[in-house]
């Protein structure tokens, strides 16, 4: 039988009990599986970066991007923990989770400002009416409304390239409900995509084109788009901090959430999770250039969590010109 100098089984041994060790915690049950929005994604992504860390590899957080819809219908199948969503759940998902006895906790966590982009070498449309962007994305103008000139009779005879948030986007939701008068009721010759991104960068490479995503995202590539101010009816008015504060910029302000599966929460690694959240979440939303919401609003969520009260504040409907104060009002009443 062949024998080892000890110096050499030693070194096996460490470099066997190193292996042992690294397949421990990839075999170990602290997975916290995050799916939907892609708005919402940048907040949680944050969050799970620096809960990583602190946990020092202890705990593996995924966040997946598969747009709102998509990522309730996970979340309703019970394969996920957690939703990020860029709306309410609608009804129809709410039966799916009941379907499934799947439970959960609605936590707003920040404002969106919903922003509508041009080009940088757009010269002509520095602001625009609700009437306007209608005009533009109702199903009527499939087909018929092709030029900026159509839209505005001073502006050029150009063709208008269209770039926006997929069907399985909660963004595309409230856009169409906020714009057109009914969710997912919209033209169906543009641009779609969940990833947000990819309408950066159509938008980016087109003088004629215009687009609409989350405000993180125009913030982020002020340098290759162009906010335009938005006219609800009292005038022009561009997202910024302020204006998602106070009100004024409607009807493209909204908050947006993520959903807790109560059964999940009573695995320690995901109620830890939601505790860094809450308690990190006014400064990396800000970090990630959306709006925080006051500190109540996290606290309510975690008393939320801790009473065990699941379900939504909206009824399974999306809804539009919510102001801040009135959220943290209608959840604090659950």
């Amino acid at each position: 039988m062949l024998s080892l100098p000890n110096s050499i089984v030693l070194g096996m041994s460490a470099v066997f009990g190193t292996l042992m060790a690294v397949a421990g915690v990839a075999s170990a049950d602290a997975f916290v599986k995050i799916d939907g929005s892609s708005t919402v994604y940048p907040i949680t992504e944050a969050v799970a970066e620096d809960f990583q860390n602190a946990k020092r590899g202890a705990v593996k957080v995924t966040v997946g991007i598969s747009g709102t819809g998509g990522g309730f219908k996970k979340f309703c199948r019970g394969e996920t923990d957690i939703a990020n969503a860029s709306r309410p759940i609608l009804q129809k998902e709410m039966d799916e989770c009941k379907k499934a006895g799947v439970q959960y906790v609605e936590m707003p966590v920040a404002f969106d400002a919903l922003t509508v982009v041009v080009n940088p070498r757009n010269s002509w449309s520095p602001t625009i009416t609700v009437a306007e962007l209608k005009k533009i994305w109702e199903p009527a103008a499939q087909g018929n409304i092709t030029k900026w000139s159509q839209v505005n009779p001073a502006w050029p005879d150009e063709s208008l390239k269209l770039y926006g948030a997929g069907a399985d986007s909660g963004t595309f939701d409230y856009f169409t409900e906020a714009i057109v008068g009914k969710a997912k009721s919209s033209r169906g010759d543009f641009t779609a995509s969940e990833d947000d991104n990819v309408l950066v960068q159509g938008v980016a490479s087109d003088k004629n084109a215009l687009g609409f995503f989350g405000y993180a995202y125009y913030v982020e590539n002020q340098k290759k788009v162009k906010a335009v101010a938005v006219d609800g009816g009292k005038g022009p008015v561009l997202p910024s901090a302020k204006t998602v504060e106070d009100g004024t910029y409607q009807p493209l302000s909204r908050p947006i959430f993520i959903y807790v599966n109560i059964k999940s929460a009573e695995r320690p690694e995901i109620r830890q999770f939601v505790d860094f959240y809450m308690k990190n979440a006014p400064a990396l939303v800000k970090e990630v250039k959306f709006f925080p919401l006051p500190a109540q609003a996290y606290t309510t969520n975690l008393e939320h969590l801790d009473n065990k009260k699941v379900g939504t504040v909206f009824g399974g409907r999306s809804e539009v010109g919510l102001r801040i104060e009135e959220l943290l009002k209608r959840e604090a009443s659950l």
